[in-house]
């Protein structure tokens, strides 16, 4: 017995079909199409989601906890096995761009962080935009360094230092 292309179908129950509102009395969901009587849910282009007949809705009710900076640098956070990985490989100086380029990250977003969980064995010449203090000292450590290109946080001044910093622009 061999199968043809007319005999394929779906196994019964995989689709299921449409409702065809409004089709007459016999379908079950004709006239007023399974929307009741009258009424503003009945009519088309209704959207309540979420209001409560005039009530305060539950949504604005809740308190408000928490803030999304939008201006939030996101960083992708690498592993030293990962790097690990890309000396195995053959990379010996490991830049953000190399590691996409390798496959090793998907995409670098605002830049790659650093952490210093697993192990590296080779010596490594690593570039990127961050690195924890372990990370920094297991790569040392094995004799090799680390570039970080991220900017240094400027210290905010107050009181006395500050006024001796005006004065010291002013000179």
């Amino acid at each position: 017995m061999s199968i043809r292309l007319t005999d394929l179908r779906d196994n019964p129950g995989a689709r299921k079909e449409r409702k065809r509102v409004g089709r007459g009395i016999g379908s079950g969901i004709g006239k007023t199409g399974g929307r009741g009587v009258k009424g503003q849910k009945s009519r088309s282009g209704v959207a309540i989601n979420g209001f409560e007949g005039g009530q305060m809705p539950l949504h604005m009710r809740l308190p408000k906890r928490g803030f999304n900076n939008p201006s939030a640098k996101t960083f992708v956070e690498i592993s030293l096995a990962t790097l690990q990985a890309a000396a195995d490989a053959g990379h010996s100086s490991i830049t953000e761009d190399g590691l996409v380029e390798a496959g090793l990250v998907r995409n670098k977003k605002d830049g790659l962080r650093l952490l210093g969980s697993g192990e590296v064995s080779s010596k490594l010449d690593v570039t990127v935009t961050y690195a924890t203090a372990s990370a920094r000292e297991a790569i040392e450590k094995a004799g090799g360094s680390v570039t970080m290109t991220r900017p240094e946080k400027t210290k905010r001044l107050r009181g006395k230092e500050r006024e001796e910093a005006k004065k010291a622009k002013k000179k």
